[in-house]
């Protein structure tokens, strides 16, 4: 099913996924969905956000990427909630989240999942985000830290030049006129078997092109951040290696040797997964693996 001739691409602050490796990705609703998941919706910001809670423990606020929705993780979200609640989102416009009358901003996105913690009567959770939803976990760190206790970033930039040429020349791909040949595409069949309003996917691709215009830099914000982070790529992600390595290092890693005894380890964390790409890492059970003993560290050993 992968097509060259079909291929777009996202902003990359909104989460760049190439429509024909997503529809090489196992998205399948009836598949991934937990039986027992129990779905509500937070009136928040002026929007109703779509959340389901999976398992019992801390809580981790899950965030998927461009054009996808809380099933794209597949074998990753029941592995994160064998150990904790995993409160997984439908941003906005996606999935069940219907669209509302303001940009696609990972801001704004941001100050909506700060108010879905408080509107969850939590003092502060673990947020993980994958690409558009990474974008949205980053800036929820910047805007509202008093909510976030650890933050897990995965296949994320933090800087628009940070992407490939080809990418970069791919992005302007993404517009309303689109939406039709994308109809053919499992991404769009998942969004019509369970957004509010299917007839919104042109106004949601219309959107995200919209936003691809800006240009974006967080480096400024980062090294602010206070939550204990950990910075996920692929070795072939959508960006260099050495775009997540100034990342780290923005948060205080690769700066000394992490010492015999680990005592200069930096409170930050970072993991390059081999022989993955940005269109195979959400799904991969690596990722999971990956993140749980992060996130189950404790507090104490990861300052």
């Amino acid at each position: 099913m992968r097509s060259r001739s079909n291929t777009f691409t996202l902003h990359p602050g909104f989460g760049p996924v190439l429509v024909a490796a997503i529809m090489a990705a196992p998205i399948c609703v009836a598949a991934q969905v937990k039986p027992d998941a129990q779905g509500h919706y937070a009136d928040v910001n002026g929007i109703k956000l779509y959340y389901e809670i999976h398992g019992t423990g801390k809580p981790l606020i899950l965030l998927h990427g461009g054009l996808g929705a809380i099933e794209m993780f597949g074998p990753n979200l029941p592995a994160l909630a064998r150990g904790r609640q995993v409160v997984a989102v439908d941003l906005q416009g996606h999935g069940r989240t219907a669209d509302i009358d303001r940009p696609l901003s990972v801001q704004l996105m941001a100050d909506d999942i700060a108010a879905l913690i408080k509107h969850l009567n939590l003092t502060s959770a673990d947020i993980m985000g994958y690409s558009l939803g990474g974008g949205v976990a980053l800036q929820t760190a910047i805007r509202h830290p008093e909510v976030v206790r650890k933050l897990v970033v995965v296949s994320t930039p933090f800087r628009r030049d940070a992407f490939y040429p080809d990418i970069l020349a791919q992005q302007g791909q993404v517009t309303a006129a689109a939406a039709e040949a994308m109809k053919q595409t499992p991404m769009y069949q998942l969004y019509a078997s369970i957004a509010p309003r299917p007839e919104d996917w042109p106004r949601l691709l219309g959107k995200i092109g919209e936003a691809m215009k800006q240009d974006f830099d967080f480096s400024n914000d980062i090294a602010d951040i206070k939550a204990t982070t950990l910075i996920v790529a692929a070795d072939a992600d959508i960006f260099p290696p050495a775009h997540a390595v100034e990342l780290f290092g923005l948060l205080g890693g690769g700066k000394r040797d992490g010492g015999w005894d680990g005592s200069g380890r930096p409170k930050s964390r970072l993991a390059i997964l081999p022989g993955l790409t940005h269109y195979t890492l959400f799904s991969a059970p690596v990722l999971a693996a990956t993140v749980i003993p992060f996130l189950d560290e404790p507090a104490a050993l990861s300052r």
